[in-house]
């Protein structure tokens, strides 16, 4: 997919909403959309705020942590000045080729109930899930889980209203706006529709997570009898 300049303009549109403290020590950036919250991690990473200490990105939220209460006001002034860059906008437009490629096998066990939720039949939820690049938003609930974002509309769907106490690794989810890979054997109430061998979590790898805040991830589907993980173009 090439950087068009309508796409760049409908990233650059989009900004800060709301600036607000959060405790005495952190300024809180709302967002619309996880989009904007990618677009955006960017320049405030590059604006040199005044006594930043850390800069977490969420769903729809920047947190700048800072060292100590004297900055709040001088950082909030900086904030509220900043503009979105071409190169921000530019990069939040998927490119040409994925960072990692992820090999799914769609046999999971709520396949059927996901379609049953969008209304699509089963090969269908599968072309949605590999037929629209993927984002890292941001990482959480374990070492290696990424939130990704920016899939096909039609598969939102809601957590299961009962949550699994075991989800086996390596399983594929949605739920809400996200997609995701469980790094490992974990208790979870996401939609499972598929597995991969790909290895999310790994501390001998120079970089252990195998997906960080900003990557582009593209999933294909693999036959049953393949060894599905992982490749990078």
């Amino acid at each position: 997919m090439s950087v068009t300049s309508e796409a760049i303009d409908t990233v650059r549109t989009g900004g800060v909403r709301r600036i607000a403290e959060y405790g005495d020590r952190a300024l809180l950036l709302e967002f619309d959309s996880s989009a904007e919250v990618l677009a955006w991690i960017e320049v405030v990473r590059g604006a040199d705020l005044p006594g930043a200490v850390d800069i977490v990105p969420a769903a729809r939220t920047i947190l700048v942590k800072l060292a100590g209460q004297r900055y709040l006001a001088p950082t909030r002034q900086r904030l509220a000045g900043l503009q979105m860059t071409d190169a921000a906008a530019a990069d939040a437009v998927p490119p040409e080729t994925a960072d990692v490629v992820i090999d799914v096998v769609y046999d999971g066990e709520d396949l059927d109930e996901v379609a049953r939720l969008t209304g699509l039949a089963v090969d269908e939820v599968v072309a949605a899930h590999t037929g629209r690049m993927w984002r890292v938003g941001f990482s959480g609930f374990a070492p290696g889980f990424a939130y990704l974002v920016g899939g096909d509309e039609r598969l939102v769907v809601p957590r299961r209203a009962e949550p699994r106490t075991k989800v086996p690794v390596g399983a594929v989810g949605l739920a809400g706006e996200f997609s995701g890979v469980y790094p490992r054997e974990s208790p979870g109430g996401w939609q499972l529709i598929g597995r991969t061998s790909a290895v999310l979590w790994d501390i001998d790898r120079e970089n252990p997570a195998l997906l960080t805040p900003g990557m582009w991830v593209q999933f294909q589907a693999a036959d049953a009898s393949s060894d599905a993980g992982e490749m990078t173009p």
